[in-house]
């Protein structure tokens, strides 16, 4: 049975979906929401620089409320950084939820029970109305700093330790919306603690999620999740792919956030982020990683140019669970209540 697709969004991420939708036979797109109203009445196929697919980009909500479909692969940028309403996401999903279509998200809420009982009891409702699904997925939070941790704790006898580290160079990265407006990257401090705030905001309540999912699927009790950052400067003019990092501004940040129990931590994220190569040499340099201290120790690297495409990886993973999504029982479905996300539709 094909199942019948809605695109929310139709950026970088949204694009590569429906390309990908375009390809597969177990996947039709139905319809395509989008933010700007200069796109609305466009073909989704050229929109996402392919050949037309007969479906109409819309820019009105209750068209896409009304629609007749299976799922919404929901995958905007975050109301919690970007819009007047932070609500926005969670008032979308609880329409769609309740009007019948289950929901994959790549904008956060992995693990709902952090954000407290009540976002749960909404979003749990809307989903029994609908007889519907909800799931959130991305590449790190969702993949690489999740399933992948999770995976090798099925070799362990003892756990001690998990950290994870994310070390990215975003000299090559062509995105001046995500790096300079969302991150904060190229701002003062002043300019960042005002404008980055939301961010801020919603990048620790990302990784609250990404550590508490860890804790609870491996029986690990956690008294509190920590969070610190630190910021480095560009010592000149430097050039990126995303536009110029005007000289003193902010160029890196180090982030670690840390589940404690007993004291001690026992779930670490840690990210590093530069611009530019040359920014911060003294923080750690490498490769992204996935440790676990224990019995047996295991050591997981991936070297820099470990994936080509981040964005399109990370729309693939949610385009893939799908299937998944829509053969599971209604309600809330984290990556602890779904089987094994594969890449059945790409082979």
């Amino acid at each position: 049975m094909t199942i019948r697709v809605i695109q929310w969004s139709s950026g970088n991420v949204g694009a590569a979906i429906i390309r990908a939708i375009a390809r597969r036979d177990e996947t039709e797109l139905v319809g395509l929401y989008v933010s700007s109203a200069s796109k609305a009445g466009q073909d989704a196929g050229e929109i996402a620089g392919i050949a037309a697919m007969g479906v109409a980009a819309t820019h009105d909500r209750e068209r896409i409320l009304a629609m007749d479909a299976d799922v919404v692969i929901h995958t905007p940028l975050p109301s919690l950084v970007y819009g007047d309403n932070p609500g926005t996401d969670i008032d979308d999903f609880v329409a769609l939820l309740a009007s019948g279509k289950s929901v994959i998200t790549t904008v956060g809420y992995m693990y709902p029970k952090v954000y407290g009982p009540e976002l749960v009891t909404r979003l749990e409702d809307a989903c029994q109305e609908g007889r519907s699904t909800f799931h959130s997925t991305g590449l790190n939070p969702g993949w690489l700093g999740d399933v992948i941790p999770l995976t090798m704790t099925a070799l362990s006898s003892r756990i001690d330790q998990i950290v994870v580290r994310e070390i990215t160079n975003f000299e090559f990265y062509p995105s001046p919306e995500i790096l300079f407006d969302m991150m904060g990257f190229g701002k003062s401090d002043e300019e960042f603690e005002k404008t980055a705030k939301r961010h801020r905001h919603w990048l620790t309540h990302l990784f609250r999620e990404n550590i508490q999912m860890i804790a609870d699927g491996i029986g690990m009790e956690l008294d509190e999740i920590s969070d610190c950052t630190e910021r480095a400067y560009a010592p000149s003019d430097l050039k990126t792919a995303a536009g110029r990092v005007p000289a003193g501004t902010i160029a890196g940040q180090h982030w670690e956030w840390a589940g404690i129990g007993k004291g001690k931590k026992l779930i670490i994220h840690e990210t590093v982020w530069r611009m530019h190569h040359s920014v911060a040499p003294e923080w750690p340099d490498g490769d992204h990683s996935v440790v676990i201290e224990g019995k047996p120790r295991m050591a997981l690297n991936f070297a820099a140019n470990w994936i080509d495409d981040g964005l399109l990886a990370t729309g693939m993973h949610a385009l893939n669970a799908v299937p998944y999504v829509v053969n599971a029982d209604a309600g809330i479905k984290t990556l602890l209540d779904l089987p094994w996300i594969l890449g059945r539709g790409a082979a």
